[in-house]
Formats: C-alpha cells, structure tokens, sequence
C-alpha cells in the first residue's frame, strides 16, 4: 500500500506529465483560461489514462510483449507481438475518447461547447500516449500498480492545468505589461509552476 501511495505522489508532483516532461501542453495551454473548462477537461483526462492505462497493460502483458501469449500454449511461446504496440494503444485511447464525448456531450453539453475541438482531440494528446509508453517501459508488475499509475499522472496532468487556470484568471485584471499577455505569460507561469512541483522531490514518505 505505502509503495502505490509513493507511486502516486510521484506521478503528481515529480513526474507531473506537464512539468517534468512537457507532454499535452497544447491543451495545457489553450484550454486554462478559465477553472471551469479546465476541471471539466482535467476530468476527462484523469478517466481516459486510469481505464486506459491498465487496458494497454492488460495488452501488453497478455498479449502483444515477447511470451505473452505462452496462456495459448508451448508453441506460441516465443511469439513477440511488441511491434502492434503503438496501433493497439491508440486504438483503446480512441475508443475511451469517443465514449468520453458522448457522455459529456449528452449530460453537460455547455461543458461540451466549451470544450469545442479539445475534446476529441485527448484521443491524440500526447500525455494520453505517453502515460501508456511509461506504462510499457517501466514495466509495473501489477495491474493495481498500473491503475495507480495511471491515476497519478492523469490527476497530476488535471491538477496542473488547474492551477494555471486559476493563476490566470486571477491575472486577468492584473497590469501585466503587453509583451507579456496571452502565452507569454502562461509560459512564465508553467515554469514558475515547474520549479515548485520540483521542490517535493527532495520529501520520502
């Protein structure tokens, strides 16, 4: 138990998907200008990389690495399917995505308008694929361990377009000099932001 909690209080904080490898910032970027759009996406990415996450390892173990299929009998056990990696994870991330936008586009349709092109688009984000990439290169032993995984860094990735979006915000009615507006400043910030989530990676719990 102590292990998957340390597991995810490093996927939010040290490993955080935004600031310590850059990945989905263009979402990042262009949908924290308000919390409200922000937590309904973060949401939405949190769900995608917990189900898909140990859905690709379920893949990836069972199926695709070399030996996985030795279930199937003695013959099939030097079979190495590793190369349907990349087609297969993206088929799961897509499959999740679509679900995901018919149910937001059903029950909260305001959220979905606000959203626009953002939504679909998570079936590409680049922290979605990395997550199950990690997933397949750190090779966790368990499937609670990938679950915990996934849940650190989608919750992470949720947590850090948050707090833009509420620093933003906040500094909407700022004098900020006119260089500086827009992107500029979010850039600023995320480095600011990056900085700090760097400082818990000196705490052992």
């Amino acid at each position: 138990m102590e292990n998957l909690f340390n597991l995810f209080i490093r996927n939010v904080f040290t490993e955080n998907m935004i600031f310590a490898y850059f990945l989905g910032m263009c979402s990042y970027l262009a949908v924290s200008k308000t919390v409200k759009t922000s937590m309904g996406l973060g949401v939405a990415v949190i769900f995608v990389i917990t189900v898909t996450v140990p859905v690709n390892w379920l893949l990836e173990n069972y199926l695709l690495k070399e030996g996985a299929l030795k279930w199937l009998g003695s013959s099939f056990a030097d079979v190495d399917l590793s190369f349907l990696s990349f087609l297969l994870f993206i088929a799961v991330i897509a499959a999740i995505v679509q679900l995901i936008e018919m149910v937001v586009e059903k029950f909260a349709p305001a959220l979905y308008n606000a959203l626009g092109i953002f939504l679909p688009l998570i079936a590409v984000n680049c922290a979605v694929l990395g997550a199950a990439l990690f997933m397949q290169e750190r090779e966790y032993g368990s499937i609670a361990e990938a679950t915990v995984y996934g849940f650190g860094a989608g919750f992470g990735w949720a947590l850090a377009i948050v707090v833009l979006a509420a620093i933003r915000e906040k500094l909407k009615y700022s004098d900020v000099p006119k260089p500086l507006r827009g992107l500029g400043l979010a850039f600023i910030l995320t480095g600011l932001l990056a900085i700090a989530f760097m400082g818990f990676s000196g705490i052992k719990i």
